[in-house]
């Protein structure tokens, strides 16, 4: 199975070996590494595990807090694809995907961000949604002005973004796992700003809101 651990370690060299060490002793195989932050001597960072299905979730937290400097902050099931730079594979099949460049995106957007479910709204309506989103979307009445971070009431950890001048909101939503950083908040900004200027997205989401 593949697994999201969100570790915070020593900034020092030694220190991902010994979670490596950890890990391997378990029967686990780190597939990817992003460092989300670094400073005041620790760094956070996601790594992307594979482990076998017997593998007990708290006895990998338990073998990685007995390393001294080591604390795990969530670890959650994940669908990515490791790999370099994914989202640039998503991109290059919305740009071919002709009207359906909106939904294309929306599928992908939890794959890529180790989330639950993602969809687009219009008015408090949903437009689309992928897959595991629920049918009846409790989100805040305007989206904000910029992609934002936030938790919902009693509810998911969400991203919530505008998609200006389409008249359209986006929500990537994560019930499992921990809030979403501020590094995966510029990430989606990134993809949503190349995604906006691709020729296709204007008549993608023309059809959509006409359905």
């Amino acid at each position: 199975m593949l697994l999201r651990v969100r570790v915070r370690l020593p900034d020092k060299p030694g220190s991902l070996a010994q979670v490596t060490r950890v890990l391997g002793a378990a029967g686990a195989d780190i597939t990817q590494v992003i460092v989300l932050d670094r400073g005041a001597g620790t760094a956070l960072d996601d790594l992307t595990i594979f482990c076998p299905e017997s593998t007990s979730r708290q006895d990998l937290v338990s073998s990685l807090e007995g390393v001294e400097g080591i604390a795990v902050e969530a670890i959650w099931t994940t669908r990515e694809a490791p790999g370099t730079y994914p989202e640039l594979e998503i991109l290059k099949y919305i740009t071919t995907a002709g009207d359906r460049a909106l939904t294309t995106l929306v599928d992908s957007l939890p794959v890529l961000f180790s989330a639950d479910w993602a969809a687009t709204t219009a008015g408090g309506q949903v437009v689309y949604a992928s897959w595991r989103a629920p049918q009846e979307l409790d989100l805040p009445a305007e989206a904000p002005s910029r992609p934002a971070a936030m938790t919902l009431p009693g509810g998911p950890h969400i991203i919530h973004a505008p998609l200006p001048p389409l008249a359209l909101a986006l929500v990537l939503a994560r019930s499992e796992g921990p809030a979403f950083h501020r590094i995966e908040v510029h990430r989606l900004t990134r993809i949503l700003e190349i995604f906006l200027s691709l020729p296709a997205t204007e008549r993608s989401v023309a059809r959509q809101l006409r359905k």
